[in-house]
């Protein structure tokens, strides 16, 4: 019995579009071409993402299995990822296994956070190294291809031969960055000069048929788990396959726009925020498989769209308000306060902050140039001012608030949206087991 027989038979529900469950009136309104094609680009937009980022690496003269430091913090001028945090320095590297193994090389780094997270094509984890997990004392790690033979019983098998490495080393501000930059200069990446990918792939916005082209290319260059097959199963009308099948030239115009109509449900579900994890108090926590999303597509594409490279929820929660008409953005032309009690701080065993975004329209979110320079405020933040009994309140405006209030101002864009996202580095047990929760932004008040 071969493996997609296997998992036809132990899945009862295989016929069913994978998606059908988020909105039944989608499903029952879409032909069976356009549900394929909706169901498919949602599936084919984590790939479709990563080969963006591994592009633009490879356009900046960063070849595979080489490093690519960023010596400073993330500013507007240096962002190259949606959400980007402002407390860790960030390095990177795409790694290509399939001409062999590759080591990599941690040095000491104590107890100053690390996190060094190997990423699939597909936006998995499928390992995190560093303080939580081989801690301080460095140590050189073998990450193998999904096919490749190692006497090395300790190796790392990635699922895919393409891996996005992303390095994570906190730094306690400007005058810590060259502290940290030394440790950077510790980090190694060894491997076969490997070649970087041969052809461009689509965005996100491109064309029906060049969108599925590229997801087919992607697929075929790091082929999917047996565990996808159902997926292919329901998007049969479109030809994606695991093995390639998808041919843009056998649609009649008719069809072609089946697919965008199935194309455009997609969009629109990518943007319900309430099915991104629980919401408490107004705030929406990360779901169980964050940063290992299984079977769940649907969030998976959510995360690549608005957190691209989230890492697990032990290793990091990450938290979003819903503004008052239940979407992510807030308007900021109100100003909003986040008042956290002072037996009520945020349990962590790394640090924890409060991250200020641009919402644009395509779903992303950036940093914008603001009038003092700060992009988050944190449990390390200098000069922070206490409440009378230790609280502390995050003020969020876009002008000045104040004397008193200057101190814990976080600026808002000058117009348009704003997100935050509150960050937990090594979460407690109380935060990941949900005893703990943050309390609600508040509108301000002069």
């Amino acid at each position: 019995m071969d493996r997609r027989t296997l998992i036809k038979l132990t899945g009862a529900a295989a016929a069913v579009a994978p998606f059908a469950r988020f909105s039944p009136a989608w499903a029952q309104a879409l032909s069976p071409l356009s549900a394929a094609a909706r169901d498919a680009w949602i599936y084919g937009l984590p790939l479709i993402e990563n080969a963006r980022t591994r592009k633009e690496v490879m356009d900046g003269g960063t070849a595979p299995n080489a490093l690519l430091h960023m010596r400073g913090f993330t500013t507007p001028k240096n962002q190259f990822v949606t959400t980007p945090n402002n407390d860790t320095l960030y390095s990177r590297s795409w790694l290509n296994l399939s001409d062999g193994p590759v080591r990599v090389t941690l040095p000491k780094t104590g107890t100053r956070y690390l996190s060094v997270a190997f990423m699939d094509m597909y936006t998995n984890n499928f390992a995190v190294i560093g303080t939580r997990t081989t801690g301080g004392d460095g140590g050189t790690f073998t990450i193998v291809g999904p096919e490749q033979a190692t006497d090395d019983r300790l190796a790392i098998r990635s699922p895919t031969p393409w891996v996005w490495m992303l390095i994570r080393l906190l730094a306690d501000g400007e005058g810590d960055l060259p502290a940290a930059n030394r440790l950077l200069d510790g980090f190694r990446v060894e491997g076969p000069r490997a070649a970087a990918p041969k052809r461009t792939y689509a965005t996100r916005d491109a064309p029906w048929d060049a969108y599925f082209s590229s997801v087919q290319a992607l697929i075929v260059e790091n082929p999917p788990r047996a565990t996808d097959d159902r997926l292919f199963d329901a998007v049969a009308p479109l030809g994606l396959g695991a093995r390639g099948g998808f041919d843009a030239r056998r649609f009649s115009p008719a069809q072609a726009r089946e697919i965008e109509a199935g194309i455009a449900a997609a969009k629109v579900m990518m943007r319900s925020a309430r099915r991104q994890g629980a919401l408490v108090d107004g705030w929406i926590y990360p779901k169980a498989n964050l940063g290992d999303f299984g079977q769940d597509y649907f969030y998976r594409a959510q995360v690549a769209l608005g957190g691209l490279a989230a890492l697990p929820r032990v290793e990091a929660m990450y938290m979003r308000p819903l503004g008052p008409d239940g979407r992510i953005p807030f308007d900021s032309a109100q100003s909003w306060v986040l008042s956290l009690p002072a037996n009520g701080m945020p349990p962590v065993d790394s640090f924890w902050s409060l991250t200020m975004y641009q919402a644009r329209p395509d779903g992303q979110f950036f940093f914008f140039d603001n009038p003092i320079n700060r992009y988050a405020i944190g449990d390390r933040t200098p000069g922070l001012r206490r409440s009378a009994d230790g609280g502390l309140d995050i003020w969020m405006t876009r002008t000045d608030p104040g004397p008193a209030r200057r101190a814990n101002w976080l600026p808002t864009p000058p117009s348009g949206d704003f997100g935050v996202v509150f960050r937990a580095y090594l979460p407690k047990a109380e935060l990941l087991d949900g005893q703990y929760h943050l309390p609600s932004l508040r509108p301000m008040r002069s």
